[in-house]
């Protein structure tokens, strides 16, 4: 087995015979198991109420097959399902969310934690795991406490909040067993999020931005994740805001549209 040093200092392996070694301390805050729309919702929450998080991408959602996304809120003429999940992606880097194309072979349920392995044997140690893949479960089998519903296609028994039976282990969208509808899936991961945060015992959770003296024009203090700001300000997030969504909508979506795999031959 060859060792070597990931961006963190940790060690990791680059060969399969046996395990890579694992820090002591944990490497990421949150670790979440999925890029599809619950995944990254979630991602954006907690990156952006300070948990270093750290998203695991396949590239296998399934949004990707769909043609034309037509019920997503704020799209009145719908929007393309790549493009979305791109804006998705881009909104969690921004929020701080670190970003990794692989895929993870193996959950395991550690003292006050976890340790995710990837298929190419890096392995990271975390506080938190999100499950968010579709209807894969296998990397979860190492686990004690987690339970399977089969119904054709694997799902996670999970309480209305997204929990599992493990602390600290969370499953959100179409692996929790919701519905197949892309808003009700980025709605849930957002939800599972805000739960592992008050799981945290971290402060409640706005995520608000707020006009220039709406709390402290009123002699209250900023509520954990506010701001104010003033009209300048706000002038200028709206610009960048129109200026950005005009240049990612401004060509159509340069990826070939995916099928079913299937009818790919």
């Amino acid at each position: 087995m060859v060792e070597e040093t990931n961006e963190r200092g940790v060690e990791t392996a680059t060969g399969t015979d046996h395990e890579a070694p694992v820090s002591d301390a944990f490497d990421r805050d949150a670790v979440i198991v999925g890029g599809g729309v619950a995944g990254l919702s979630a991602a954006v929450f907690t990156a952006r109420h300070g948990m270093e998080t750290l998203v695991f991408d396949s590239g296998d959602s399934i949004l990707r097959r769909n043609a034309h996304l037509e019920n997503f809120p704020g799209f009145p003429a719908g929007v393309n399902a790549r493009r979305l999940l791109d804006l998705l992606a881009e909104q969690a880097e921004n929020a701080g969310v670190e970003r990794r194309d692989a895929t993870v072979g193996r959950v395991e349920h550690v003292d006050e934690g976890f340790v995710v392995e990837t298929a190419g044997s890096e392995r990271y140690r975390t506080a938190s795991v999100v499950a968010a893949t579709k209807n894969e479960v296998g990397y979860l089998d190492d686990i004690d406490g987690v339970g399977i519903i089969d119904r054709g296609k694997a799902f996670v028994d999970v309480d209305e909040r997204g929990r599992t039976g493990v602390p600290g282990l969370y499953v959100a969208g179409r692996l929790a067993e919701k519905p197949h509808q892309a808003v009700v899936c980025a709605g849930h991961g957002a939800e599972v999020a805000v739960t592992l945060l008050e799981d945290d015992d971290r402060p409640f959770y706005h995520d608000w931005v707020a006009p220039e003296g709406y709390f402290t024009g009123r002699g209250r203090g900023l509520p954990p994740g506010c701001e104010e700001i003033d009209e300048d300000e706000r002038a200028e997030r709206e610009a960048r805001s129109i200026e950005t969504m005009r240049e990612r909508f401004a060509e159509p979506h340069p990826d070939e549209q995916p099928t079913h795999p299937s009818l790919e031959e």
